[in-house]
């Protein structure tokens, strides 16, 4: 399998599929770097619903909107992505043209505070449920830190009991090669035999 920057490989995934007027889904704010791209990448007329468990994420990703006056294409959500179906605006429900999943902790915050894999899985599905006709799910997860590994593991397994009529999955490497690196996993629906 090939190994590249798996930053980099879900933001070409995403680019593939989306366009200005969009609607676009950052299931795990962070530090806000994956909203800034998804508010660029979706223009004036697009907007992005992110969503996360931590207000210093809110916050943090609040402060790149702003400074890049990106803040009025995107609604921040504190909660947690598998409230997504329940807080994501029904009349967008459907038509969501990319969700973007960067799993694990928040870098530079507290490292106990982790997604987990049953509410991972829950937004997942959530997410798939919400995607529109060729619309992509990027998910990039962190084994080997606490709670990485097995939230990794389930994904996997979960991914795999996917419907390949409906679904197209692909896992891509890290540069690293060692159990512990990140792989991103991607899923595309497949709108030619919905």
């Amino acid at each position: 399998m090939p190994r590249i920057s798996l930053v980099n490989a879900a933001q070409l995934a995403v680019k593939s599929c989306l366009r200005p007027g969009d609607v676009a889904v950052d299931a795990t704010l962070g530090n806000g770097y994956d909203t800034v791209f998804l508010a660029e990448s979706v223009g004036s007329a697009g907007h992005v619903y992110g969503f996360d468990v931590q207000c210093r994420a809110l916050v943090s990703s609040y402060q790149k909107l702003l400074a890049n006056d990106l803040q009025r294409r995107v609604t921040l959500r504190l909660a947690s992505h598998a409230d997504l179906l329940q807080v994501l605006p029904e009349q967008v429900q459907g038509k969501v043209a990319a969700v973007m999943f960067n799993l694990g902790y928040l870098p530079g915050a507290d490292k106990t505070v982790v997604t987990r894999a049953d509410s991972t899985l829950r937004a997942l599905a959530a997410a798939c449920q919400v995607l529109a006709e060729s619309g992509v799910i990027t998910v990039l997860a962190y084994p080997g830190h606490a709670g990485g590994d097995e939230e990794t593991e389930r994904l996997t397994e979960w991914l795999c009991s996917i419907d390949p009529g409906q679904f197209k999955t692909e896992l891509l490497l890290s540069q690293f090669d060692k159990p512990g690196a990140p792989r991103l996993f991607i899923l595309r629906k497949r709108p030619d035999l919905l």
